[in-house]
């Protein structure tokens, strides 16, 4: 990377193109710039990549960023290449051959940027590597994982203390977008943070409009409001199934819609998510795996047709809505089913300890695994054929997938594309040598070099088997066939193309009957899944307080107002004019029968000047019930 000036404004410009810091994130940037310490809580689309990007382009030296998905983290890498920025992620899904080089590239190349996620901190080979590093800063994002009284916990981020202490100068910044006041004691305490400086910036977002709407029909609820609020949406519904459903009833309708889940091929994913944020397609009807370290500042409306497991996942999920600062809205949509089915849910999300065991047992059996073997050994996973294999229940396998990882046993990746590469394990007369004993490989070698150069020799470089083809007329099942060839040969390190998800055995494969599971953790956590579910149950039920006080409140921030835009708070309104009026219209007629004149009713509402309906004839009823006034027998009204 060129010199630059080390300013943070310059680099902000130079490498991200904006003009000034948001709010909070300039003196985020100084603190760390400072080499302090710092927890950072800001919004989801609150710019946090910003505040640990800048600082430690700032400095000589690479930055160690730890994050627990690879989406995020291939999200985050990509974003930083196209600016310009050396940066590389080491996740589950590469060879060990390609993580070596790649450590390697991180000690004597000029890296900025080294995402891991928080399991591939205790290898070994790791840490032999880091150890060499100039390591500049520590990122932790997504730091509420460190707390079991967290949403999403994994066992795995309280082992990042123990990587810090091998450079226990080097400044810590702890990243998430929300954490309870609990968490925020955990994250400090168990990363052991030296005096952070502690940035939160408030919960409120004063242009997001939150509503609960209880609907029978939630589609033609959804479509309804789709109707009211203009603009680009996303729809989010739980299942799979669902998505598909509901975007072809909205092509129906004449709205502009197409659906996204991890389920769909790369291609397939990568085309609607660029078709929507173009504006090409208004509605985005997805699962929750659509969303994270998307920037689409102008989404008008978000919602939601089933319950999001907890408040968390409700406020990161809704807001994804109206980043630009301009109102926007956020709809839940839900029936009192949805509250008996979320609650049954939560009851199931931590399964019994012999069906825990009976998944681990199946899963070895599956890929075929010896006890003691396999540590940090990544496989496709093919969650449905797995589940038919074992005739085991679909739901149940995936809550006790996911206490198995909560429990530090396996890492359960969604489905993320992992493009190709290819690094050239010989020297060039080697190479050469293999060209004339394998002339059927010859035409491949030399259209690798021409098009990748020497680079191949140094780096594991991304390549498209399909551009390999075409330019070799030949088929793509051809091409990665000479690859895998050159492979077994040990003339190339090539890892093909992953679109599948990943099941990575983080210890040596453990006999299932003595499973060592944490039994009290589990209980904890299951105790925790059953009250958080409640909470949210209670957010859409609660029809008076102020639906952004709920959520700050829930937070830890203390707050006493109104936002004024939620359904909660224009009902309140609504009642309080009403009973504004009210009083006025009381107040007219008493003071008009004071003079103890009777009136008809029609004369009454003639005398003081307003219109005799249904509310007013009501009002009249209410006052006689109350004996202030009375009706004679001539119809007349007059005060008693």
């Amino acid at each position: 990377m060129d010199k630059v000036d080390t300013s943070a404004l310059a680099i902000l410009k130079k490498y991200f193109g904006y003009q000034d810091f948001r709010p909070l994130q300039g003196e985020i940037v100084a603190a760390i710039a400072e080499r302090k310490d710092a927890l950072v809580l800001l919004p989801t689309g609150g710019g946090k990549s910003i505040c640990f990007q800048v600082p430690a382009l700032m400095q000589e030296g690479l930055c160690l960023v730890i994050s627990p998905l690879i989406a995020l983290m291939k999200d985050q890498v990509d974003q930083l290449k196209s600016r310009g920025i050396k940066a590389m992620a080491i996740h589950s899904g590469l060879h060990k051959r390609e993580i070596d080089t790649l450590l390697d590239n991180c000690i004597y190349g000029d890296y900025k940027f080294l995402y891991v996620s928080p399991e591939r901190l205790k290898t070994e080979l790791f840490i032999e590597r880091f150890k060499k590093m100039n390591v500049n800063l520590i990122a932790v994002d997504e730091a509420h994982c460190i707390s079991q009284w967290g949403y999403d916990f994994r066992p795995s981020y309280l082992e990042i203390v123990d990587i810090r202490a091998l450079v226990p100068k080097v400044p810590m910044v702890a990243l998430t977008a929300s954490a309870t006041l609990k968490v925020r004691e955990d994250i400090i305490d168990k990363l052991a943070l030296k005096e952070p400086s502690i940035f939160v910036k408030s919960f409120k977002r004063d242009n997001l409009s939150y509503s609960v709407r209880w609907a029978e029909n939630k589609l033609e609820k959804a479509v309804e409001i789709l109707q009211k609020v203009p603009g680009t949406a996303i729809i989010y519904t739980r299942s799979r199934k669902g998505t598909k459903e509901t975007a072809q009833h909205l092509q129906q309708l004449g709205i502009s819609a197409t659906y996204y889940h991890a389920g769909l091929n790369q291609g397939i994913r990568n085309e609607r998510q660029i078709n929507w944020i173009k504006g090409e397609v208004r509605v985005m009807v997805a699962t929750n795996a659509f969303g994270m370290g998307i920037d689409k500042a102008n989404v008008r409306l978000v919602i939601h047709l089933d319950f999001p497991e907890n408040l968390e996942n409700y406020y990161q999920e809704a807001g994804r809505a109206g980043r630009d600062g301009i109102k926007a809205f956020a709809v839940l949509l839900v029936r009192e089913m949805d509250c008996i089915s979320l609650a049954e849910m939560a009851e199931i999300a931590y399964p019994p300890e012999d069906l825990l065991k009976r998944v681990y047992q199946c899963l070895a059996n599956y890929y075929r695994l010896a006890v003691g073997s396999a540590q940090m050994t990544s496989f496709d996973f093919d969650f449905l054929d797995f589940t038919r294999a074992y005739n085991l229940d679909v739901p149940l396998t995936y809550n006790a997938i996911k206490v198995l990882q909560e429990e530090a046993f396996l890492l359960f990746s969604e489905s993320v594309f992992l493009p190709s590469t290819l690094h050239f394990l010989v020297s060039q007369s080697k190479l050469y040598e293999a060209q004339i004993a394998y002339a059927k490989l010859d035409p491949l070698i030399k259209l690798l070099l021409r098009l990748y150069g020497g680079e191949l020799f140094v780096n594991y470089i991304r390549i498209k088997e399909s551009k390999i083809a075409q330019l070799l007329n030949t088929t793509e099942k051809e091409v990665v066939g000479m690859l895998k060839k050159m492979d077994e040969l040990g003339l190339v390190d090539f890892s093909g193309k992953k679109d599948q998800p990943q099941i990575t055995f983080i210890t040596p494969r453990l006999d299932a009957g003595s499973l060592p599971l944490n039994k009290k953790r589990i209980g904890e956590r299951r105790a925790q899944a059953i009250e958080k579910a409640q909470k949210i149950i209670e957010y859409a039920k609660n029809n008076k307080i102020c639906r952004t006080l709920q959520i700050v409140n829930y937070f830890g921030e203390k707050g006493d107002f109104s936002c004024g835009i939620c359904d909660n708070c224009v009902q309140n309104k609504k009642e309080t004019n009403k009973a504004i009026v009210r009083k006025k219209l009381i107040d007219k007629i008493l003071k008009t029968l004071a003079a103890g004149e009777a009136f008809s009713l029609k004369e009454l509402f003639s005398e003081i000047g307003e219109n005799l309906d249904e509310f007013s004839v009501g009002l009249i009823r209410e006052l006689e019930d109350e004996g202030l006034i009375s009706t004679e027998k001539n119809g007349k009204i007059k005060k008693k």
